[in-house]
């Protein structure tokens, strides 16, 4: 499915929804495994990785903001093509910090 995919009746998707999913998921996640917290990498579509400290659904209109060591980047959700979800070693691999935590 294309994520520019638009289904007549179908609700339009929400960046607010979408990051309060993936915060869920990193929940999900950090509480069935031994870690205290997940180490969050995400792949744009140039193939970048990133390390994500945290993830925000501003400033919206299709654009989200990653927090990365020392920068907030602004990216098109359509350009995430890949998020993985790990074990945080805070050494070589940091912890996301989920909102409220």
């Amino acid at each position: 499915m294309s994520p520019d995919l638009w289904v007549p009746g179908a609700a339009e998707p929400s960046l607010d929804d979408f990051v309060s999913r993936i915060h869920r998921k990193i929940e999900e996640y950090t509480t069935t495994h031994t870690a205290e917290r997940s180490n969050v990498e995400v792949q744009l579509a140039d193939g970048e990785r990133l390390t994500v400290l945290s993830l925000s659904s501003e400033p919206g209109y299709g654009f989200l903001t990653l927090a990365v060591e020392g920068e907030q980047l602004i990216v098109p959700v359509g350009a995430i093509r890949r998020i993985t979800l790990g074990p945080a070693d805070e050494d070589r691999k940091p912890g996301f910090a989920l909102p409220g935590a």
